[in-house]
């Protein structure tokens, strides 16, 4: 990693929770449309048997996805607080680098889903007047350092150096 980049990674058990929030939709979306396929391609097409084995290799490679590439993002995801603002770094296979201006922050939110809470993280959202949206996110953050960062943030946000 080169000395400008940021250095804060996010807790491992984040894995786990993009993982469970992978399959869960495998199961309630990517399934069913893989089983409709299958049964319409069945039913209206002359070689039933190619329409199943697409579906089940489209359901196969959204499996490998859910498995897999939780861990590689979680690798490719760094931030930091720097002295004038906060840095967000991911992307496997295109990166993607935010800069927030420490004197644009606004306001800082803790966000928790079920989920996030039953494995001890929480996301932490920066809000610029830019735009009601959040313009920063770190998700996969244990609660003691989203406390921290959400309180140094918001302490250090709309401050001018004066």
């Amino acid at each position: 990693m080169r000395p400008s980049e940021p250095d804060r990674q996010l807790d491992p058990r984040t894995v786990t929770l993009w993982r469970v929030q992978r399959l869960v939709r495998l199961l309630t979306v990517d399934g069913p449309v893989a089983a409709g396929i299958g049964f319409a391609g069945a039913t209206w097409f002359e070689r039933p048997a190619l329409a199943v084995a697409v579906a089940g290799l489209l359901l196969a490679w959204r499996l490998m996805l859910a498995v897999v590439w939780p861990a590689l993002a979680w690798k490719h995801y760094r931030f930091a607080v720097r002295e004038h603002d906060l840095l967000v770094c991911s992307g496997v296979l295109f990166k993607r680098w935010s800069s927030v201006p420490l004197n644009r922050i606004q306001h800082v939110d803790v966000r928790q889903g079920p989920l996030e809470r039953m494995l001890g993280l929480s996301r932490l959202l920066v809000f610029t007047a830019a735009g009601m949206s959040a313009d920063g996110s770190i998700p996969g953050l244990d609660d003691d350092t989203t406390r921290l960062l959400r309180d140094e943030l918001g302490r250090r946000g709309g401050d001018d150096g004066v």
